[in-house]
């Protein structure tokens, strides 16, 4: 039966309704003949188009925003691992007056506008900046947490973190705020006065980079 099918397909004279097959493929050659080689060629030509395009693509936005950052690199990452006096719980704080933090562990401080003696980070350039920080303090079971944490601009508050109770033995809380500066212009943070952070100090930890200069900013 299969044998007679075959026959008849092979010696028929009418037209071939394949489509976008390759007919004289697909009825009178061996099974082995691969009769979508035309339509894989054609796939692997436009994979391979698609691929170059989006390479273009990627190099025009590469040089994009080398434009818009005027290929700038300020960025910096650090977080609080200062030494203290051991005692039963380590604290930073409390203290009589508002102190900066010194963030001290220094991970990336591309341009080098981040100071760990200082705890503050110095605009190189005018232009608009991110920052973010995240505020962690433990005092076990029986503790009261309490702490509130400032970021300041140029001694101007812009945004804050705190906690009052004792109901939790840990917590933590982040921020993350938009900044445009000018050259020169400082952010950092600042433990307000009779506050305190504890536990793992190190879970402490400020962030920051530049999103694009300004060209006509001072």
């Amino acid at each position: 039966m299969i044998s007679s099918l075959r026959e008849a397909a092979l010696n028929y004279q009418g037209k071939l309704e394949c489509g976008n097959w390759d007919c004289d493929c697909v009825f009178k050659r061996g099974r082995d003949c691969c009769c979508g080689a035309n339509d894989l060629y054609q796939l692997e030509d436009n994979t391979f188009r698609r691929m170059m395009n989006l390479w273009d693509n990627l190099s025009q936005l590469k040089s994009r925003v080398k434009e818009v950052t005027g290929n700038l690199k300020i960025a910096f990452k650090t977080c609080l691992n200062i030494t203290l006096p051991r005692s039963a719980l380590t604290c930073f704080g409390p203290f009589n007056t508002d102190v900066p933090i010194p963030f001290d562990s220094v991970s990336l401080n591309d341009g080098m506008g981040y100071n760990p003696s200082l705890g503050a980070f110095t605009a190189p350039c005018a232009g608009v900046y991110a920052f973010s920080y995240t505020i962690y303090s433990s005092v076990g079971a029986d503790g009261r947490l309490y702490h509130k944490v400032q970021l300041l601009l140029n001694n101007n508050v812009i945004a804050s973190v705190w906690e009052d109770n004792r109901e939790d033995g840990e917590d933590s809380a982040s921020q993350l705020v938009v900044l445009q500066l000018n050259k020169g212009d400082q952010v950092y943070l600042a433990l307000t006065t009779g506050r305190k952070l504890c536990g793992h100090l190190a879970s402490n930890s400020f962030t920051g980079y530049m999103l694009y200069p300004l060209n006509n900013a001072q």
